[in-house]
């Protein structure tokens, strides 16, 4: 599998300047209780490959709690054939950590 895990600093840099999508696999309940501003949600329990969005100029990146679902997400999806390569290493937990603004 093809791995490029992202640091906050990444994910800031390439939000601020538009060219990623973060795509967050928690469960919908985790979404709505707080996320990074302009992800959208794609539970990992209801992960369909063929759902993800397609932005194009932008970057998927996969996002989860701490990074571990994201990995999965990204196994399936590369299983499917797709190019998505890129998750948030850290995940909403580092993003909270670092005092970064919460969507809700």
């Amino acid at each position: 599998m093809i791995v490029n895990a992202l640091d906050i600093d990444e994910v800031k840099a390439r939000l601020a300047d538009g060219s990623i999508l973060i795509v967050d696999v928690r469960e919908p309940h985790e979404f709505m209780a707080g996320h990074i501003p302009g992800s959208v949600s794609l539970p990992l329990s209801q992960f369909d490959p063929a759902d993800l969005p397609s932005v194009p100029g932008k970057t998927l990146v996969l996002s989860c709690g701490s990074g571990v679902r994201s990995l999965h997400a990204m196994a399936y999806a590369q299983s499917a054939g797709l190019d998505v390569d890129t998750h948030y290493a850290g995940g909403f937990r580092d993003w909270v950590a670092h005092g970064e603004a919460v969507a809700r």
